[in-house]
């Protein structure tokens, strides 16, 4: 299998590192985060500039219908720079479940989304679900063809700055019944809604979304709309994957960098065997990551039952090396890697932070024994 991009993957790569490395260094990141409250509209006008919010809207609304390598490849730079601006969760997770609705509203807030004038996000999370899509206990009622919506969403990514919410609800069943869970999007100016802003702990900031007979649109109804949330999971999966590998593959320089400057008894700390062990094992944990990335995003376009195992495997393996990667290199650094004005620490946080995101490991552990047999029972 030939792993090497093409010259036109290989440009965008070097498009996205050069506004990474000039345009948004660690000195604006904390600026971002402490004065603008972990989101900056001027960055997010940079990056549509760049034509990243079109990377996975096709060119009928507006974008370039780039495939799941060019998302990898823009979202590994995101994550060596730790871009705070809600990329993944507005160009490639609510824009796939966008492509999927045939309601008219479905196919503008595409073209939104692909200038970069509108931010959407999917606001699926609720209390006591534990990482399960299919619990929803918010509700969804329909009155002379229109939709109203109540109920509760938690850690809505970048809620406060978002013009609308894509929200899964129930429509019929009990609260655990995937087939009576219908997609709706939500404006934030509709009647109804609250949001409550709060930053989270890698400098970002969510919200908790809160809907009272709220006026909604139906984009997916019951039967259609879980297969295409459980896709949009898996694009956010393959996504964090790939940004834990760019953060990872950075605090890896970093380190080393700090082993080779740092001195003990008159020569750099990295001529020591036993640290320079450490720093091997690291690699390996890092190329581990790197090999599952690619796996998870060339199995975005697998039949479901395949394609959700091969998320699931891939967020194991990236748990394990996101823990590994980030505890050592903060013990390799001593007490500076936790301070404020350092940037290793925040690696380590938003690392942290992507492990919790859509299941951590143990969710996912669970996840792949439960899919070790294929449909037809036979062991995979």
């Amino acid at each position: 299998m030939d792993f090497d991009y093409t010259d036109e993957q290989e440009q965008l790569r070097d498009a996205v590192r050069r506004w990474v490395d000039k345009g948004y260094g660690f000195e604006r990141r904390q600026q971002i985060v402490k004065k603008q409250g972990g989101f900056s509209a001027e960055a997010w006008t940079e990056m549509a500039e760049l034509g990243l919010m079109g990377l996975a809207v096709s060119d009928a609304h507006g974008g370039m219908g780039f495939g799941p390598v060019e998302a990898m490849v823009v979202m590994e730079e995101l994550g060596r720079g730790l871009v705070l601006e809600p990329y993944a969760p507005v160009a490639l997770v609510a824009a796939s479940i966008l492509a999927h609705s045939k309601a008219p509203q479905a196919a503008e807030r595409l073209a939104a989304i692909a200038d970069g004038s509108q931010r959407i996000v999917l606001a699926h999370q609720e209390r006591a679900a534990r990482y399960r899509l299919n619990h929803v206990t918010t509700t969804a009622s329909s009155a002379s063809g229109s939709w109203t919506i109540s109920g509760a969403k938690s850690v809505v990514p970048t809620g406060a700055h978002a013009h609308a919410f894509i929200v899964p609800a129930r429509v019929e069943g009990a609260v655990d019944d995937a087939s009576g869970i219908a997609l709706f999007l939500v404006d934030r100016a509709a009647a109804g809604v609250k949001l409550r802003g709060y930053p989270t702990q890698d400098g970002a900031c969510a919200a908790e979304l809160s809907l009272a007979d709220t006026p909604a649109v139906q984009l997916l109804p019951a039967g259609e709309a879980f297969g295409v949330l459980e896709l949009a999971a898996d694009v956010a999966i393959a996504a964090l994957c790939a940004e834990a590998v760019g953060a990872m593959d950075k605090l890896l320089g970093i380190t080393a960098e700090y082993l080779n400057t740092r001195k003990q008894f008159g020569v750099p700390i990295a001529s020591f065997q036993a640290l320079r062990h450490r720093m091997s094992d690291m690699k390996m944990q890092l190329e581990l990551a790197r090999s599952m990335s690619y796996f998870a995003t060339l199995k975005l376009a697998a039949p479901a039952a395949e394609r959700r195992r091969a998320l699931s495997q891939a967020k194991v393996q990236l748990g394990q090396s996101m823990r590994f990667v980030g505890q050592q290199s903060i013990q390799l650094h001593g007490g500076i890697g936790v301070t404020e004005e350092y940037s290793a620490g925040h690696y380590f946080k938003r690392l942290t932070v992507i492990e919790m995101s859509f299941g951590d490991t143990l969710h996912h552990l669970g996840e792949v024994s439960a899919r070790m047999h294929d449909t037809a029972g036979v062991f995979a």
